[in-house]
């Protein structure tokens, strides 16, 4: 089944790594290990996978802070910095869009093209990852620091950015992040109305509660969590209490579950031995159906991994080695009473359909291939 990830950070992993992801990732395990550093030699993410995998299109970042705290490769000490980082992935991008391994999806026309052409693929009998379409892409920026004043929204839209989650960690320069209590800035209100007037979707994922409900009082456009989990079981800052994610729903928007262990069970430290716990695939899926009982339905819910988010297998689901094994959420969601078009939707219809309302409003389907799918009560 074809796979939409609603989070990765190919570009980061990439650049900051130095990981040529047209590698395979055992290869790039291979390069790494006498690599001293967080997730070396323990890599998920690399082309090769994605297309085992069947990731047909992912939602894919830029990523710059300016928070004041600089931090070598993910925090500059200036706003022009952070636009040149962010300058500098979208160049990535374009150069593996040029080299045909990639395809940017910016609009309705072309996603319809994209998908049509990987669900022929999709339909051979035995169809060979090596000849797989170009992997689709479409471009987020996880924390707006490097958008140097919003006016300048505009020509970040023609350059092909179409989602934006305002902060990321820590006190961003147009909202807070994780990590702190802070509301939108002066200039953050400006942002988000230049949003809405340009059609970009809202990613709330790393906003603050302040932020969070400030966005929404000040954005009346598409809203989703790309990458996010339930507070209500995983109970830190991080995670989403259930009026958050009710709010999303209430907008028609989409929540991505992750795959950090971390966020999946209360209780893991990140880089610790947690040799007394373990985590598994069942224990997003467990996500996953709070939300889908939150809304009634399972057209809210996605898959967002982020599983080349800085860490390794370590931090990740036991059952899960590299991101084609998402595929497993065929059968785990199985198990639990989902059906095959409410899978269908959760690994790529409800992504698909959020794409298609937020950039053709007047002929969108407003209902999901998961509306017909029967919400687990398991």
């Amino acid at each position: 089944m074809l796979i939409v990830d609603g989070h990765l950070d190919l570009a980061l992993n990439a650049l900051q790594n130095n990981r040529d992801l047209l590698l395979d990732a055992y290869t790039t395990r291979c390069l790494e290990s006498s690599t001293p550093g967080k997730g070396m030699a323990k890599g998920t993410v690399a082309f090769p996978e994605m297309r085992r995998g069947k990731i047909a299109l992912c939602f894919t970042t830029l990523c710059a802070r300016c928070t004041g705290r600089p931090s070598p490769h993910i925090d500059y000490g200036s706003p022009m910095q952070a636009y040149g980082i962010a300058q500098g992935q979208l160049a990535y991008y374009r150069a593996l869009e040029r080299a045909g391994q990639m395809r940017i999806v910016t609009d309705c026309e072309q996603l319809e093209a994209h998908i049509d052409e990987w669900t022929q693929w999709d339909a051979l009998p035995d169809p060979d990852p090596d000849t797989a379409p170009p992997l689709g892409l479409v471009v987020t920026m996880e924390s707006a620091d490097p958008v140097l004043t919003p006016d300048q929204l505009e020509e970040w839209w023609s350059q092909g950015l179409r989602l934006i989650g305002p902060a990321h960690f820590g006190p961003g320069r147009y909202a807070g992040g994780n990590g702190c209590n802070l509301r939108l800035s002066e200039q953050g209100v400006e942002l988000l109305a230049e949003m809405e007037r340009l059609g970009f979707v809202l990613d709330t994922t790393h906003l603050s509660d302040e932020s969070f409900w400030h966005a929404l009082e000040s954005f009346s456009g598409r809203v989703i969590a790309s990458h996010t989990n339930s507070r209500q079981l995983v109970p830190h800052q991080r995670e989403f209490d259930d009026a958050q994610l009710r709010a999303i729903i209430e907008r028609d928007g989409v929540i991505g579950v992750t795959l950090g262990n971390w966020q999946l069970l209360h209780g893991w430290i990140v880089g610790a031995k947690n040799e007394h716990l373990h985590v598994t695939l069942d224990r997003a899926v467990d996500h996953i159906d709070h939300i889908c009982q939150l809304a009634g339905d399972s057209r809210h819910v996605a898959i967002g991994s982020d599983l080349d988010g800085g860490v390794g297998t370590d931090e990740f689901p036991s059952d899960l080695d590299t991101i084609a094994d998402l595929q497993r959420f065929t059968e785990r969601l199985s198990d639990r009473g989902y059906s095959t078009d409410a899978i269908a939707g959760i690994l790529h219809g409800n992504w698909i359909n959020l794409l298609r309302n937020a950039w053709n409003p007047q002929t969108a389907d407003p209902v999901s291939t998961a509306a017909a799918g029967r919400v687990s009560t398991g």
